[in-house]
């Protein structure tokens, strides 16, 4: 059977009017209440109909999403999030994985998106004339990645104060002689992670710890370049007594690492990661928790408020809170390991 938006309105006790104003991105509804509509409209497998709305606006519908890597936890769970508002609301969305050099360029060379969307949610970051070719579109564009940029609406966190909160937590526990895995090798233009690294150094001279190059080490984003950048600081003359790990994915990857070497969890090494991934809680990994999901929400909504033509005004960034959550996998350094 086909699912109505009376139906939704009575599985979430609101009327048929709120539940079109929740999903349109409208005012005159709380952002709970808007979660739970759209939440529940996707449940129930509500798509509103737009072949009348298509020819009386000339819209086509449709929502494109750039992506440098799909299947890697962060980008899945933005684009899902954001995907069931689009849905909730009446939009299709076209999705481009621009994961090589060799396709990023044909897509910004090509711009095949061209006519062919509404609106565009980038979750990767364009240099400036890749900008400069979006913004040639004519269409609303969003993103959650990277700071301010013109034309954009930008959803994202505090990643430099994220990891202070993550290194000072060390620092306060007693240890000197701090580690970090970082990704800064990809991906393409990524500003992450020389946001989250400023934040390691800053702590470190805030401390007095004089930086040592050999502490860091590069993890890809991926669990298996955490674990690799683990064992590479493990051979360390002097390895660090602590870590910090850019992501929840590379801290996995360290602790792996940790394991396999006969070391304890926080009693040899403390860890300390960056996400709040799914599985985090699982391992009682010590992270700075970002809400990724609400991210997407939020870009999706705000992408829907400009199409309805609601906020003439230039795009301004959107700052979601973040919050330091102590788990098991971080103690004081032994007596003796402080160096």
């Amino acid at each position: 059977m086909t699912v109505s938006i009376t139906d939704v309105a009575e599985a979430t006790g609101v009327s048929a009017s709120t539940v079109s104003r929740a999903l349109r991105g409208r005012p005159g509804v709380s952002e709970e209440m808007r979660a739970r509509i759209v939440q529940t409209a996707a449940e129930l497998g509500y798509t509103a109909s737009r072949s009348a709305s298509s020819l009386a606006s000339g819209r086509t519908y449709t929502i494109g999403v750039v992506v440098p890597y799909v299947g890697r936890w962060f980008f899945g769970t933005v684009l899902d999030a954001a995907e069931k508002v689009f849905s909730a609301a009446g939009y299709d969305v076209l999705l481009y994985n621009l994961g090589s050099p060799e396709a990023r360029k044909r897509f910004f060379t090509k711009l095949p998106i061209r006519k062919r969307v509404d609106a565009v949610l980038s979750l990767l970051i364009p240099d400036p004339e890749e900008a400069a070719a979006l913004c040639s579109l004519g269409v609303p564009l969003a993103t959650t990645v990277g700071g301010a940029r013109p034309g954009f609406t930008v959803v994202g966190i505090d990643d430099r104060g994220g990891a202070e909160s993550a290194v000072r937590h060390l620092v306060n526990l007693g240890h000197r002689r701090i580690g970090m895995i970082s990704g800064a090798s990809e991906p393409l233009h990524w500003t992450t992670p020389l946001d989250r690294r400023q934040g390691y150094l800053d702590v470190l001279a805030d401390a007095g710890i004089e930086l040592d190059p050999a502490l860091e080490a590069d993890g890809g984003y991926t669990v298996e370049g955490g674990e690799r950048a683990m064992t590479e600081l493990l051979a360390l003359r002097h390895p660090p007594t602590a870590v910090f790990a850019q992501s929840d994915e590379m801290a996995m990857g360290a602790l792996r690492a940790l394991r396999r070497h006969r070391l304890r969890v926080p009693e040899d090494v403390s860890v300390v990661g960056f996400d709040d991934h799914e599985l985090s809680e699982v391992v009682g990994l010590t992270t700075v928790a970002q809400p990724v999901a609400a991210q997407g929400r939020e870009a999706a909504r705000l992408l829907l408020v400009r199409l309805d033509g609601r906020d003439a005004v230039s795009p301004r960034p959107v700052e979601m809170p973040i919050r330091f959550i102590l788990r098991e996998t971080t103690a004081p350094p032994h007596t003796g390991r402080q160096r």
